[in-house]
């Protein structure tokens, strides 16, 4: 055997491994030579190999080697004590980032651990809630209303309280109906949608939009808390009730409870009452396609029901094409889910659309009742929040700005005027459709006193005229124009407010020129002529005179002088609502093509009577609901619209279109007024805005079919035997009748005197002033131009007039001026749409931010807002 094999010689007592442990050890790789390296062993003390064996010096590297990654691990896992914590988090075994990474029995304990909370929290929460009971549900009560002394106006709703039926006197073709349009899976799911109900919960949880059941189930128990707040507590306890529904309620029961709970409109819960509101029969005798017009109302009555509702939006015209294509779609959907067989449907054409009756509300409503309280009812709803289901179920107490006196007189000067007017059996093609509407508004608070909407709902005429958007105001824009020059001046003033004595040209068809001094061109491409009503050659003429005698022209142009921007700003400091303005940038903006509502327009002028403050018009003063008075329904506060020499200056002229222009027949007021006529296109409408330093008050006349599913405007020419009706004649008689009326019980006072405003600066062509000598200093204290009138006597009031309202051109006062007024049309046309609530709102922000001060130039002379 060679000498490199030799066995070493054996230790006493240990064998070979205690050899091997005797012997010295070799050191270790990329130890230093002749240095001993311990190396860790599992077999307890430290040996050394027997020197010059390659075995022993192989085993003890690989020993050491193991003995290192050993004790690594050890160091990686720590060096303290054992963690005694219950949940190890964070995680004392991991070093850095690792610390916060949980272990998978870290996160399946705390899901499980989740879970477990939630169907604890949902087993007891269920046990809790109770069953609802339709019987006990909220009951509709009455709305009461008063006049503005706190007399009782009227007491709505009640009549129509839910009366409960069986599942058996609801049609089967009503239930079809409404599963197939809100719930297919109805008869199959357990009550719930589990992903809506969680958007509704993390909506209300985190502050967002508030979400109604989106099941049959959820949405009887959301029917129970119609009168609650919405707040998570109530979105969970519906979840809670839905959820015990859906697994111990028989589906019919359930059914039968949410058609006897659910609001339908016309003041109507339930499905017994539905059909009594709206076809006068019983729930058991409805037909498919009247079931079927109940289950597209219940989409929201507000807005599909065609009586209309409350808003821009919800007028009768376009609830009744909601309600015609919702019903149409609930047919098809009966038919898509196998609940009607095609051959059934195919007896229900768009010409079959279910006929209702007349509406018991209606029937209590006669009058001008149902405008006041449908106007009252849209003020509190906005203000409040209140939606139309919550305000049907009643307890409110609400008085209301309206003044009974006033509102008679202005019946009764309606009323007078179209009895003495209209003859529709002598007239039938041109004195049908003739509509009347107006509002008075108090001046110095912007109360609504009062309003004519029409007929009366008892009449089956719905829509509020005074508070109807679509019908054009011709001329009476006019003047947002001549007051938005003055207050930020023109392109030919050097950004100062201008005068009245600036002069335009007039003549009819004038070339008008855009802010760049080019001609507008028409639909053919050629230059752009502006028509008066009359082809007199005015001529140049002061804005004073073009706005007595109500000339196109120079308004046209006026206005691309002064900016469409400005003008419109101005009008909606005013009070005008934006969405009722052109927003268009052409001439005939100037002319009247806007078509605010009667109620804007008396309060919009209201604003010129207080010297430029506007007061937003309101017409409810106090809420109480179950005896508790509801906060919100204090007087909007005053906001400056203009300088107050601007609004005063617009009233000097305004003051003259009524002593000398078109708007003289108001002369006979007898007391300081000033105003403006309007008259449109085909004499499509005319009005008269005019106030007094207490009063501002609207009249519109226009012809319209209210059956019509358009509601186009038709022309009056002819109306009354005729040719052509202006503001200045039927408008203008009938706010003067009430006017008188209105104020013969309040001291007669005087409008604010105008200082000077602005500059003159007259249009590009104008010729130049002749200039005058020196005046010498007068020793009269009077301050009234010489070519202004003296004011007319006042007529005596028991005097009867010596002409006849529809008497166009009679002159009620013969040593008055030859001017007959009737240079007043704009180019405008429109179609009537409703626009309830209008009378609600934030005030528009005032054109200068100012008070007012001397002088009247406005401190904005720079302003550029665009065009």
């Amino acid at each position: 055997m060679s000498e490199h094999r030799r066995k070493p010689p054996q230790p006493q007592g240990g064998g070979r491994a205690s050899a091997r442990r005797a012997a010295p050890q070799r050191p270790g790789r990329g130890a230093p030579a002749g240095r001993d390296v311990p190396t860790a062993s599992h077999s307890g003390p430290y040996e050394q190999p027997v020197p010059g064996s390659r075995a022993g010096a192989r085993r003890a590297a690989q020993r050491g080697a193991g003995g290192r990654g050993r004790g690594a691990a050890t160091a990686a896992r720590g060096t303290g004590r054992p963690d005694k914590r219950l949940i190890n988090y964070p995680r004392s075994d991991r070093d850095g980032w690792k610390r916060f990474v949980p272990s998978w029995k870290f996160v399946s304990g705390t899901a499980l651990g989740f879970f477990a909370v939630i169907i604890a929290g949902a087993g007891i929460g269920i046990a809790m809630v109770s069953t609802p009971d339709p019987n006990k549900a909220a009951k509709a009560q009455n709305n009461v209303f008063y006049w503005a002394d706190g007399s009782q106006m009227v007491a709505t709703g009640g009549s129509m309280n839910r009366q409960i039926v069986p599942i058996s006197s609801i049609p089967r073709s009503m239930r079809d109906a409404v599963i197939a349009a809100e719930n297919e899976s109805f008869e199959t799911d357990k009550g719930v949608d589990p992903m809506g109900a969680g958007r509704a919960v993390w909506n209300m949880a985190t502050g967002g939009s508030t979400q109604g059941g989106s099941t049959i189930t959820q949405q009887y128990v959301k029917n129970m808390y119609l009168d609650s707040d919405q707040t998570l507590k109530r979105k969970v306890t519906e979840l809670f009730i839905a959820i015990r529904l859906g697994v111990s309620e028989e589906k019919d029961t359930v059914l039968a409870g949410y058609l006897n709970t659910a609001y339908y409109g016309r003041d109507a819960y339930g499905i017994q009452a539905a059909a009594r509101a709206y076809f006068g029969k019983d729930s058991q005798d409805l037909n498919p396609s009247e079931c079927a017009f109940l289950a597209a109302v219940l989409k929201g009555p507000n807005l599909y029901n065609p009586d209309g509702g409350i808003g821009a939006a919800a007028t009768p015209e376009l609830n009744e094409d909601r309600a015609r294509k919702r019903w149409a779609w609930v047919l098809d959907r009966e038919v898509e889910v196998g609940r009607m067989d095609k051959t059934e449907r195919a007896k229900y054409k768009d010409s079959d659309f279910p006929a209702r009756v007349e509406s018991e509300q209606a029937r209590g409503m006669t009058g001008q009742i149902g405008y006041l309280v449908d106007t009252a009812k849209a003020y509190v709803m906005k203000t409040k929040g209140i939606t139309a289901e919550q305000m049907a179920l009643g307890g409110y107490r609400i008085k209301t700005t309206f003044q009974k006196p006033r509102v008679d007189a202005l019946v009764k000067a309606v009323e007078d005027t179209r009895n003495g007017f209209i003859d529709e059996k002598k007239r039938p093609d041109t004195d049908t459709f003739v509509q009347f509407g107006g509002a008075s508004v108090d001046v110095k608070t912007g109360e609504l006193v009062a309003l004519y909407g029409g007929p009366g709902w008892d009449q089956k005429y719905f829509s509020n005229n005074a508070n109807t958007s679509g019908v054009p105001v011709g001329s009476t824009w006019k003047p947002y124009v001549l007051a938005a020059a003055m207050q930020y001046g023109t392109q030919n003033s050097k950004g100062q407010g201008i005068s009245a004595d600036s002069k335009y040209q007039a003549n009819d068809l004038t070339v008008i020129n855009n802010r760049e001094g080019s001609p507008l061109r028409d639909a053919k491409g050629s230059p752009f002529k502006q028509k008066n009503e009359s082809p007199t050659a005015f001529g140049y003429v002061t804005l004073n005179e073009a706005m007595e005698k109500s000339i196109n022209v120079p308004f046209a142009q006026l206005i691309f002088d002064v900016g469409h921007s400005k003008v419109r700003e101005l009008a909606k400091s005013t009070g005008i609502l934006e969405e009722s303005i052109n927003p268009n940038t052409d001439a005939s903006s100037a002319l009247g093509t806007s078509t605010p509502s009667a109620i804007r327009m008396a309060d919009s002028y209201a604003t010129f009577a207080a010297s430029g403050t506007h007061h937003e018009p309101y017409s409810v003063i106090e809420v109480e609901k179950d005896g508790e008075k509801l906060s919100g329904f204090e007087p909007p506060k005053a906001q400056r619209a203009m300088d107050n020499s601007v609004a005063d200056n617009i009233t000097k002229v305004l003051e003259n279109v009524v002593q000398n222009g078109t708007g003289k027949k108001a002369k006979k007021l007898g007391r300081p007024a000033a105003g403006k006529t309007g008259t449109t296109d085909e004499n499509k409408s005319a009005w008269f805005v005019g106030y007094t330093p207490e009063l501002s008050t609207s009249v519109v006349l226009f012809r319209t079919d209210p059956n019509s599913q358009d509601r186009k405007l038709q022309s009056m020419n002819g109306v009354g035997g005729i040719p052509s009706i202006h503001g200045g004649d039927i408008p203008a008689e009938i706010w003067t009748e009430y006017m008188r009326e209105a104020l013969k019980d309040t001291p007669e006072s005087q409008f604010p005197e105008a200082e000077d405003v602005g500059v003159t600066a007259d249009s590009a062509g104008a010729p130049s002033p002749t200039p005058s000598a020196p005046a010498l200093p007068s020793t009269s204290p009077s301050t009234t131009p010489p070519t202004s009138p003296a004011p007319s006597p006042s007529p005596s009031k028991g005097v009867k007039p010596s002409c006849r309202p529809w008497e166009l051109y009679c002159d009620p006062d013969p040593t008055s001026g030859t001017t007959n007024g009737g240079t007043d049309t704009g180019t405008t046309s429109g179609v009537i749409a409703g626009t309830q609530g209008g009378t609600s709102g934030s005030p528009s922000p005032s054109g200068s931010g100012k008070p007012g001060r001397p002088g009247g130039t406005t401190g904005d002379t720079t302003s550029t807002l665009p065009d």
